[in-house]
This record gives structure tokens, sequence and C-alpha cells, in this order.
């Protein structure tokens, strides 16, 4: 009897980048039950891994070490990357990202299958089987699609993050210290992507807030440690903020929500790998633009241009208002209000 697979997958970021792998990791666990599975990620990004129940180590990276500038620094963590890599003896690589790096973490890991989904042509070298990434169609779908060219089967696709039970709690102790109950409607906001092209403005935002309150919906704020200042005006009108709180703890928040509303970025996916309803506000709906993954309709985009700013509170507020019906939350959708 063959000795079972020790696989490692690849994907270094972002927060939507890396959940977006989460149906191929499902998919590898059915197809080697009984294989280890290892992922490398980027160390800030290690803890969305917690959620990930078919890996069975976390590998992370310090990258901030390689853009540090010292060679001492940068080739003490190579080495050390290598020799990490190398006695865990890996029967196999998939590296979902296929940029250079990864391509040559791939190479050096001395795995005798290595597969990448490659951006550029040039980096097949690093690999005994590479894949032209498909540019059309959803990261997630692509990374399946990785998959299946390398000869796995892929049945019925999951999406499935299990949160932590301590990120959980960490969740119910900021409703309990900012008076918000967890068992009522609730509407998580996340208003800033890493794109400024891809916000609707605050003020929308804030307005969209205002409307729920006054139907009785509790509204809070999230955010990154970078947005404290930018989110001061959404205190100052009455609504928690968590800004700057842990990544899973955020999650915790997402999971006690309701409907989940903000622009393409990674928290929205994490929180449809939640199986919760999100709203989300994008310029445009095109062929590989990430929207809620099996969720199209959950994309909200405006009707006659590409210009997020054109997307109308009104509309929002309706699609929120559907969203919350979706959740059996007909109630407060009857006394909406639009404005």
């Amino acid at each position: 009897m063959s000795a079972p697979e020790n696989i490692l997958l690849i994907r270094l970021k972002s927060i939507g980048d890396v959940v977006q792998t989460l149906p191929a990791v499902h998919a590898v666990r059915d197809n080697f039950p009984q294989a280890k599975l290892h992922f490398l990620v980027s160390k800030e990004y290690a803890p969305l891994i917690r959620g990930f129940g078919d890996v069975d180590e976390t590998i992370p990276l310090d990258r901030a070490a390689f853009r540090s500038g010292n060679p001492a620094t940068i080739a003490t963590t190579l080495l050390k990357l290598i020799r990490d890599l190398r006695k865990r003896n890996f029967s196999r690589v998939i590296d979902f990202q296929g940029y250079g790096e990864t391509a040559w973490f791939s190479w050096m890991s001395g795995a005798p299958e290595r597969w990448g989904s490659v951006y550029e042509t040039f980096r097949a070298w690093a690999y005994t089987e590479s894949f032209p990434r498909d540019t059309t169609i959803h990261a997630a779908d692509w990374n399946l699609s990785l998959l299946r060219q390398g000869g796995l089967r892929i049945d019925a696709v999951r999406n499935r993050f299990v949160l932590p039970e301590d990120a959980l709690a960490d969740g119910r102790r900021f409703f309990a210290e900012n008076g918000l109950n967890p068992s009522a409607p609730t509407l998580f906001i996340q208003p800033f992507t890493s794109n400024p092209k891809k916000n609707w403005s605050l003020e929308n935002y804030l307005s969209l807030a205002k409307n729920w309150r006054s139907a009785g919906i509790q509204v809070l704020f999230g955010g990154g440690p970078s947005e404290r200042a930018a989110l001061e005006p959404a205190r100052t009108a009455g609504f928690p903020v968590s800004a700057g709180t842990p990544l899973l703890a955020t999650a915790g928040l997402i999971k006690l929500s309701t409907v989940i509303c903000g622009g393409d970025t990674g928290l929205l996916h994490l929180a449809v790998a939640m199986d919760k309803r999100v709203v989300m506000l994008m310029p445009f709906l095109a062929p590989g633009r990430p929207h809620p993954f099996q969720h199209p309709d959950w994309a909200l985009t405006p009707s006659d241009s590409r210009n997020i700013a054109d997307l109308h509170v009104s509309a929002v507020i309706g699609a929120s208002r559907r969203a919350f019906a979706d959740c059996g939350v007909s109630g407060a959708a009857i006394n909406c209000r639009d404005q």
C-alpha cells in the first residue's frame, strides 16, 4: 500500500483570493482523503486557514522579510523556508497563485509533482504541469478548473468556512460591549475596499445605515486599522465601528450579522463562505469579475454606467430589503421606507 499523499497548497494573499481557494481545497481533500494538506500563506492571512477544515497545517510566510532590503534577512528567511519545505517531503504541490515567488517556492519544495496556475508562460519551468490562467472565469472556478486539468475529479462543489469558536466568542463580546443583540436582525457594512474605484461613498453608506436604523435594524460598520479615521463619521452618527478588530473577530461579527453589504472586498467573499447573505456593490459585472461565488444575483451594479458612484441609494436599499427578506426578516422589509 502506498503512503498517503503529503500535499502543499499555495496562495499567499489576499483575503478574497485566499478564501476563493476554499472550494478547491475541499476538492483536493475529496480526492485525497488520507492526505496531509499544508497551506503556505502570508502570515497576515494565516488566521484564515484556521477556518479551512480540510487543511492539517498552516505554513505562515513573513513576506515582509523579503521586502526588507536587508540581504542577510532575505537570505536567512529564504534558507529557513527552503529547509522547512524540504523536510516535509511533499509528494505534490498545487500553486493557485502562479506568481514568480510562488513558482520558485513550488520548485524549491522538491516535490515530484508540481501543478501551477500561471499568468506568464515562462514560469512553467517550475512545474511538472502548468496551466495558463483563465481570467474570464471566477477565481474560485479557475482554481477548480486547475484541479480538473490536473486530472482530479470534482463532484459536488462546496464553499464552507468553519469559524473557530473563539472568533465567534470575540464577535459576541463586541456585540455585548456595543449594546447589540446577537439575536436581532443586523446589517454589517464594509464600506472600503483596496481599490478606491470600487468604493461607494461613505455618505451613501450612512444614508443606507440610517434608513435601516429607522426600521429597527441594528447596523455596524467594519474596516481595517488604517480606516479608523475615515470611519469617524459613522461613529459620530452613533453606529458601532469595528475598524481594527482582528481578522477572525471580524469574521465573528459577520457570522452574527444577518446581511453584509459592501464592495468587492475579501470580507464579503468570506461572508459568502460562511453562508451569509451579502449585497456586493460593484462597478460592473463581467466575465472574470469576482462576484459572490455561486450567487451572481447578490451583486448590484449601476444600471446605466460602470461608475459605482452612479449606484443610487434607493437601489441599494431595495437590494438589502430583498436580502433581509431572503433571511426571513419580512417585518423589517415591510416597515422599511425608501429615502
